[in-house]
């Protein structure tokens, strides 16, 4: 199968979760295993560390899987909060924790692999190919063939924030279950690149989303905080867990989504943060010298909430200022709605620290 297709060639056959290459887990035991995906230049097994947690009774097998990015470890934060966690009690089925899934990039503090290649573009791999393929082939072999279910934690890329945002396809019924369950207002559709980790588990019958939250090379507590609650609601959704759902004020379902580019080199000074909910016309961000002259400003082109932003505020022409993604309703609807949310307002306040907001009283264009 090449990572150019989408859909199973023939039915689905599952991996035991029981029996990890001689490593066997029993019902009702929590065991760490490895999953070797190579070797090092000094030729040592490059290892993935994995905590396998069963439940006396059968039932759903989900991975929760981050830094497929090595430099995006907010997933890698909650993720460990899982596994430390002694309160933490299945009712039935399985968990795959996996807080590191290229162990190589995070080794190196970068989002790559050593040979460049984007390990979120290499699914489902082969066992002949490059390294990122090989590596891709065998966290695919390992973890993705044994469960039903997968929630993967990205954040944005290096010098950007994301407002936390699940991304799924919006079509395959069992990944839209697990999107509306987690419990994050914005819900951004698409079925994601091709070789992207989500996409081929959903196309070999294994749904999962994705949520992109934060920034990398950062534990950010807040956003650790909303991976928690969205994996643990997964889980009471799924029967696996004892508990109450916690739901989203509202869902808000992003269709469409652009960056606002700049169109002159200068310094920026941001006038919307990261979650924010902007009208047509509203001022995003005013470009100026490094001696205050000014240049030009930048407005939002329709209704919209601020997915994410540049964290750098220093741009030349062309650069990324703001993710926007297109809302349907009016801004001031869903600024009323998401008021409500006591988790999203604090979210929102954190990730507006990391940058020098100026909210201007005339914010129209």
């Amino acid at each position: 199968m090449t990572a150019h297709e989408d859909e199973p060639s023939q039915p689905r056959i599952k991996r035991p979760i029981d029996d990890w290459n001689g490593v066997i887990i029993e019902p009702g035991q929590v065991r760490d295993v490895q999953v070797a995906i190579g070797e090092s230049y000094s030729g040592f097994d490059v290892l993935i560390p994995v905590q396998v947690r069963r439940a006396v009774e059968d039932g759903p097998v989900v991975f929760i899987t981050a830094a497929l990015h090595g430099d995006e470890i907010n997933g890698t934060g909650a993720i460990r909060s899982l596994i430390m966690d002694d309160s933490l009690r299945l009712k039935r089925g399985a968990l795959v924790l996996a807080p590191v899934l290229n162990i190589l990039g995070f080794d190196h503090h970068s989002r790559y692999l050593p040979d460049r290649r984007d390990l979120n573009r290499s699914f489902p791999g082969s066992a002949t190919g490059s390294l990122a393929s090989r590596m891709a082939r065998r966290i695919f072999e390992e973890i993705v063939t044994r469960c039903d279910y997968g929630i993967d934690l990205h954040t944005a890329a290096i010098r950007r924030t994301n407002f936390p945002n699940v991304r799924v396809d919006w079509k395959n019924p069992e990944a839209r279950m697990l999107a509306e369950a987690f419990g994050s207002e914005l819900i951004v559709t698409g079925k994601g690149p091709v070789g992207a980790f989500r996409r081929t588990a959903c196309g070999e019958g294994c749904a999962t989303i994705i949520l992109e939250a934060g920034e990398v090379s950062k534990v950010e507590p807040s956003i650790v905080s909303w991976e928690l609650r969205g994996i643990r609601n997964v889980l009471v959704k799924l029967g696996m867990l004892s508990g109450t759902h916690v739901p989203a004020s509202r869902k808000f379902i992003i269709e469409k989504t652009t960056w606002v580019r700049a169109d002159r080199g200068g310094f920026l000074q941001f006038h919307a943060a990261p979650g924010e909910v902007v009208k047509k016309g509203q001022l995003l961000a005013t470009n100026t010298g490094l001696l205050g002259k000014h240049l030009n400003q930048v407005f939002a082109p329709f209704d919209a909430v601020v997915i994410g932003t540049t964290t750098l505020p220093a741009v030349s022409p062309g650069e990324p200022i703001c993710h926007l993604g297109f809302l349907i309703e009016g801004a001031q609807a869903v600024r009323d709605h998401l008021a409500e949310d006591e988790m999203y307002g604090t979210v929102s306040d954190h990730l507006a620290t990391n940058l020098m907001i100026d909210r201007p009283n005339d914010t129209g264009g």
